[in-house]
């Protein structure tokens, strides 16, 4: 009778920190950030790149983590240095392609992001646009800073590990 007891209040458990588990979701309010490339070509996705790890560090330095507000006060401040910041890397690998900034309510496709689509429509959003902007892009969110968490992962999957669940698996070998 206690084994039985003891593995419902572990199954009850391990439910409970498997529904704990968090999982990545655009909300609402959010700033996102996209960059669109010239072109499909190696040249066009290498500049936008090169252009885009530029232009991060500056922009992560924007970001309050804490205000929505302070973030778009921040970006809206600093469109023209982003702009130049673009342009520095550009000039650096002498790449020719002109370069729009703007920040706003702008066009995103449909977008899938941690299995979960996002409808297109007009989002909050700084967009780069290099060139003609028909390549595929790079997107992300800046506020919440989503961003960040993308960079330091390595792959899409996530092994989460439980204790209990380790222990459970080493009473039935």
């Amino acid at each position: 009778m206690k084994k039985i007891i003891f593995i419902v209040f572990i199954t009850i458990v391990i439910l409970n920190v498997k529904s704990r588990e968090k999982y990545i979701e655009i909300p609402e309010e959010a700033i996102r950030y996209r960059i669109i490339p010239n072109s499909n070509t190696a040249l066009d996705q290498f500049a936008k790149n090169y252009i885009q790890k530029s232009v991060e560090e500056n922009l992560l330095n924007l970001v309050d983590k804490n205000s929505l507000e302070q973030t778009k006060d921040n970006i809206l401040n600093n469109v023209d240095n982003i702009k130049k910041i673009a342009e520095g890397a550009s000039e650096e690998i002498n790449y020719k392609e002109e370069i729009k900034v703007k920040y706003g309510k702008n066009y995103f496709p449909q977008k899938t992001f941690k299995n979960k689509i996002y409808e297109e429509g007009y989002y909050e959003s700084l967009v780069i646009e290099i060139g003609e902007a028909k390549g595929d892009n790079f997107w992300c969110v800046l506020f919440p800073p989503l961003c960040m968490l993308e960079n330091e992962q390595t792959s899409d999957e996530i092994e989460y590990k439980s204790f209990i669940n380790e222990i459970i698996e080493k009473l039935f070998k």
